[in-house]
């Protein structure tokens, strides 16, 4: 943890507007891909300093252009009549904005080439790792709902995909078998059933992309991570206000986000336990993250998105696990780890998650066929 101010991190912060005088640097939050500052000014205003990683994001100013043009948007909803009757129960909802460099980009690339950028703080707000209750619940499925809803008429023409091949689940599996193939398996318990859970389901990782390729389900401007995490809510009021985390944006399957929503906020014991037998998928959790994202998702939902709501649910988790999986036999080369078999217990809790989930199929296809 940085407590004091950094020369080098100073230096490249001292390349950005700032409106004030940096008065401190530290280390925020616990992304697994970027690498994140929480930068203070004199006068107590906060912003927050990103170094991209370049590995993961390798077309950067892609990102940040998407960025853009999702935050014009938005703005421009934001102010819009249809909105402002929405907002009249004085909930506000918020974009992270970016500080341009001295130069006048929005980003900024030092000596060492790497790839900074500075956004606004979300200010008097937080995140949870773990939901605690239904109506923590509802105000995330609210704001994953709130985001769909600004975005839902954003052409996907113009946003670039960044991540090609994100949150495509037959792409993983393709990997992980070209993986699997270069690689000494490890002899042991957990990785033999991680490789079985895998080939049993291998044939159903194509649901949603054969419905997309079938004219089924449509592309439309996706989160592309909206765990829990990434859900900001107002410290007074408790109401979800902002999605933040915003360099997976692209055209995709808003399936993918619905899922990838629940699979975060279901699981109590959350994605880093180390009891991974004990993961459960809480249905009362889901029903209530469920209900907070139709009462706005209704606007544009059609009656074939709703159909595979529940595939998208046990898909996405199955998918992470089995990109971690692959991460750990690949040798940790994507995510960040504490150590060497981290990657196979987080696999373990997906999938240990995912067979929670199967196991409550009928109760969470009644659930979505309510609405």
């Amino acid at each position: 943890m940085i407590n004091t101010l950094d020369n080098t991190l100073v230096a490249i912060a001292e390349n950005f507007q700032f409106p004030g005088q940096v008065a401190k640097i530290r280390e925020y939050g616990q992304g697994n891909i970027n690498h994140t500052y929480l930068v203070n000014l004199n006068d107590d205003q906060a912003f927050i300093l990103q170094r991209i990683n370049t590995k993961v994001f390798r077309q950067p100013a892609l990102v940040m252009a998407n960025m853009g043009i999702l935050g014009e948007h938005i703005e421009q909803k934001l102010q819009g009549q249809a909105f402002e009757q929405a907002l009249n129960n004085h909930r506000r909802w918020e974009f992270p904005k970016i500080l341009r460099s001295q130069a006048g980009a929005d980003h900024y690339i030092c000596e060492a080439g790497n790839f900074w950028r500075v956004i606004s703080f979300i200010g008097n707000s937080q995140c949870f790792d773990v939901i605690t209750n239904s109506e923590q619940a509802q105000e995330v499925g609210y704001g994953l709902g709130k985001f769909h809803a600004l975005v839902s008429d954003l052409p996907v023409t113009k946003l670039a995909d960044t991540l090609e091949g994100f949150h495509i689940t037959p792409n993983y599996l393709q990997n992980y078998e070209q993986v699997l193939s270069q690689t000494i398996m490890p002899s042991s318990s957990e990785s033999d059933y991680c490789r079985k859970f895998i080939h049993d389901r291998a044939d159903w990782a194509n649901v949603l992309e054969n419905a997309k390729a079938e004219g089924i389900l449509q592309l439309r401007t996706i989160h592309g991570d909206p765990k829990v995490n990434n859900i900001m809510f107002d410290r007074e009021r408790g109401k979800a206000i902002a999605m933040i985390d915003l360099d997976t944006v692209k055209p995709g399957l808003v399936h993918y986000d619905i899922g990838d929503c629940l699979r975060s906020g279901c699981n109590l014991l959350g994605e880093e336990t180390s009891q991974w037998q004990k993961v459960t998928f809480d249905l009362e959790l889901a029903e209530a993250i469920l209900e907070g994202y139709f009462k706005i998702a209704q606007e544009f939902l059609t009656p074939q998105d709703y159909a595979y709501i529940y595939d998208a649910i046990a898909l996405i988790t199955f998918e992470l696990g089995l990109r971690f999986f692959t991460d750990y036999l690949a040798g940790n080369i994507y995510f960040k780890v504490n150590y060497p078999e981290h990657n196979l217990m987080r696999a373990l809790v997906q999938f240990q998650l995912t067979t929670s989930i199967e196991s409550q199929e009928k109760l969470l296809r009644q659930i979505i066929a309510r609405y």
